[in-house]
Formats: structure tokens, sequence, C-alpha cells
């Protein structure tokens, strides 16, 4: 298992996570070096870098329960924005980029933003992570305020809300109150395990056909 972080060079081996102290200045310098690289992943928390190189199980699920995400939501006829990757940072507190983030309820916020000010505007409705290596931790999305967080861990989705200052465990997501989503998702996954993603989604979209709507 290969992990080399130097001033110039990181390298990082599929599933490797890597924790060291570190300063809000060490991790910019780290953020910079790595430019739009995807991998590896980076996180601050005060007085600590991580850094993770997702395996390939890692994005492909990430990609499956987002496009269920997208699928939900136009069934409903609900407006949303989607990022992914995006990087969330509040200096000197925390840095970390969610696999996916959804702006459902303040869509209108993140309509064309090219970059979002932490401090002063809406934080995504709903972030997606997957965690297959233990480098997630729910509380990370704390002085942000995101609403609801999805965490997908050893074939599990479990959904935070947050509750004042801090997340609960819940049966079931705000955005879709009335729908089975383990059952749902299970299905999809195994559809994607032996027929590939793309014959999952278009099992999903003709169980939840798209709402029409007038543009």
């Amino acid at each position: 298992m290969i992990a080399i972080v130097t001033p110039e060079k990181i390298e990082l081996s599929p599933g490797v996570v890597v924790h060291f102290l570190g300063t809000w200045k060490d991790y910019q310098m780290l953020m910079e070096q790595l430019g739009d690289k995807a991998n590896p992943r980076i996180k601050y928390r005060p007085g600590e870098i991580l850094l993770m190189s997702p395996l390939p199980k890692h994005g492909r699920e990430a990609h499956i329960i987002a496009d269920l995400i997208t699928v939900l939501l136009d069934h409903l006829g609900q407006n949303y924005e989607a990022f992914t990757p995006m990087t969330m940072e509040l200096p000197e507190i925390s840095g970390l980029e969610p696999d996916y983030s959804f702006y459902i309820n303040n869509w209108e916020a993140a309509v064309g933003k090219e970059r979002i000010n932490w401090s002063t505007e809406p934080p995504p409705d709903l972030a997606l992570e997957i965690d297959v290596t233990s480098y997630t931790d729910v509380n990370d999305y704390l002085p942000y305020r995101v609403p609801e967080v999805w965490l997908y861990k050893k074939n599990q989705l479990i959904i935070y809300a947050l509750n004042n200052d801090s997340y609960n465990i819940v049966s079931s997501s705000r955005y879709f109150p009335n729908l089975n989503l383990q059952e749902i998702l299970a299905e999809c996954l195994e559809i994607a395990r032996i027929r590939s993603a793309s014959v999952a989604m278009r099992v999903l979209r003709g169980r939840f056909p798209s709402t029409s709507l007038d543009i």
C-alpha cells in the first residue's frame, strides 16, 4: 500500500486513508497542490488533515445513489441543483468534499453559482457520502448545518437529520417521506450488480417516471 505525501508529490494507493497533524495553512497548501485532481480526497478538521484515495466501489455506489436521488426528485417534480465534486470550506474550522451535494429547498440559491460563500449562503439541503474506508464522520457537516446527510456504509443507507446542534439517525428522508428508500436502493444496487447501472436506472425511471413541467 503506497502513501506518499510531500510538498512535491501526493500519491495514495486506492483505499488508503492518511491522517496527520496540520494547520489550516497546511490544508490550503495541499489543496493548491492537488488543484483540480479528484483523487485523493482531502478533509480538514481543526489541527488535523485527512487524505483518502477512493476505491472503484466508492465511485460506483456514489453514482448509483446520486442517480437514484435525481430520479426521485424528477418524479416529484422538484427543482434542484446537484454538484460533484464540491469543496466546502470555513476558514480555520472545516474543509470537506461531499461525494454529491443537492440543493432542493434552496435550489434557487445555487442556480448559476460558480462559488459559494459558506459563511453567509445556504448549505446544500442534502449531502451524500459513501464510506468504504471509515473516512466519513457525519459531524464534519455540523459547522455548515446541512439539514440531511446520507451515509452509505457496509451496504446500508443511514440517513442523518440535523436536530439543533447534532445529527440523529432517522427512518425516512424529509425529501422523500413516503418512500422506502432502503428497499428502492437495495433493488437498484442488485440490478446494477447483475445487469449494469444503466439498466438499474431505466428500471427505476419506469417505476418513478418524471413529472412533466411547464417551462
